[in-house]
């Protein structure tokens, strides 16, 4: 995920580039942020010198900021207004028309362009002055922000975060995250091998929501499921061979008449173009105001983390607006047995009958695994079964219908890789 993302990235002149940019157009433009900087409150870090952070911020920070939607482009326009003058953004989309109803970055005549070159070049235009894969690529930052809409691409950049910082605390990179759902959202500070990862609460997720298979084909109740039958079955049938491209709108609109024309038929009301856009692409509905609110937490998470001005969030804010307005703010606790931060193998219980292709559906469900296409081998290096490459997969597809058990023994390790992580999970396997 973040490679394909990083073909993306965008050059921003610094400060430095800008002669026309001074300390003191600095010191007149943000002043107000001067009233938190020059003096010292009573909760500022023991290692906070008054009158250095607009050095801090202009010179020495810089900041990765990966994602540039509708969460994205509140945090670079808050960063830039912050202060930060040295910042890079990624994402891997392009501009679409339904993103410029909350996405203020751009504009009609940006549809079809990268996100991250056009997000930062309207931040350049705005505000003057401000700047755009291995390990070294994130080593090159001091904190990274995500504002991303995919749990994958989450899981990928908090697992190479903590594979970098595993073996050299002088590596650690603190990462804040911060997503958003309709009227909920959240904001975490994550300090790799320190706090607790991302991987560390992935069983907090929301389960995907799915559709029995007979009651789409037989007793559709909900306008979803007359949607669900036009993608799932009626494509298939009468578009054999073409793949469907959920970003082609003749395909949605096709879907769309075709569920329109089911749900008349059982006299269900409610298929719109937008519901069947929002359900075969998956879309999480997105609120401007909620967008804003939690680009804000994570913006100022990131100016207290760099001039330790005042303690940073430790470590995961909520914030529901459902109904009212309320957040909660608590420490999650850092796993042991967390398969990508723990020091333990991540221990699981199974049946002694449970073959190996029922194992690996059982690794996607598992709410604190949710693996995709998991290959597994065991700790003495042989294969299980692997997704890749058709070689390998040949070779190892017969070992899928016999019992896990028959390959390895009660108590130990099987090494399992995936194509959402950048590492390698142990688990610890025991039958019951």
């Amino acid at each position: 995920y973040m490679m394909a993302a990083t073909r993306m990235q965008t050059d921003v002149p610094t400060p430095q580039d800008s002669p026309d940019f001074s300390k003191k157009d600095w010191l007149g433009r943000w002043s107000h942020i001067n009233k938190i900087l020059d003096r010292r409150g009573p909760f500022c870090d023991k290692s906070f010198s008054p009158g250095h952070g607009e050095d801090i911020l202009l010179n020495q920070c810089r900041v990765l900021v990966i994602g540039a939607g509708g969460l994205g482009c509140e945090i670079l326009k808050n960063l830039a207004l912050s202060g930060f003058k040295d910042i890079e953004v990624i994402d891997m989309d392009t501009i679409d028309v339904s993103n410029l109803n909350r996405q203020f970055l751009f504009r009609p005549s940006d549809v079809g362009s990268p996100k991250a070159k056009v997000a930062a070049e309207f931040i350049m235009k705005r505000v003057a002055g401000v700047k755009d894969k291995d390990d070294d690529y994130y080593l090159g930052f001091h904190l990274i922000i995500c504002g991303l809409d995919s749990v994958e691409a989450r899981r990928w950049i908090n697992a190479t975060l903590v594979n970098i910082a595993q073996d050299d605390p002088e590596k650690i990179r603190v990462l804040i995250d911060g997503g958003t759902e309709g009227f909920k959202g959240q904001a975490r500070v994550i300090i790799p091998t320190v706090t607790s990862c991302y991987e560390c609460s992935l069983d907090m997720l929301n389960k995907q929501t799915a559709f029995p298979i007979c009651t789409i084909a037989n007793t559709p109740r909900l306008p979803e499921h007359c949607i669900e039958w036009a993608s799932v079955i009626q494509w298939p049938k009468e578009r054999e061979g073409e793949k469907m491209d959920t970003d082609d709108p003749t395909h949605i609109q096709w879907l769309y008449e075709i569920a329109l024309k089911r749900a008349m038929e059982f006299n269900i009301t409610g298929v719109t173009y937008s519901l069947t856009q929002g359900v075969v692409k998956n879309i999480i509905p997105a609120i401007a105001s909620t967008n804003a609110i939690i680009s804000a937490a994570c913006c100022n998470e990131a100016f207290k983390i760099v001039t330790t001005s005042q303690p940073y969030l430790n470590n995961y804010m909520m914030y529901m607006g459902n109904e009212g307005l309320y957040t909660y703010t608590f420490e999650h606790q850092k796993k042991d047995d967390c398969p990508v931060c723990g020091n333990q193998s991540a221990f699981l219980e199974v049946d002694k009958d449970i073959t190996v292709e029922d194992f690996i559906e059982l690794l996607k469900e598992k709410p604190n695994i949710q693996l995709k296409k998991p290959s597994l081998t065991t700790d003495t290096n042989e294969k299980i079964y692997w997704q890749s490459p058709p070689f390998f997969e040949q070779r190892t597809r017969s070992n899928l219908k016999k019992r896990l058990s028959e390959l390895v023994k009660d108590g130990y390790n099987i090494i399992v890789t995936d194509t959402t992580l950048p590492i390698s999970l142990n688990i610890t396997v025991s039958y019951i």
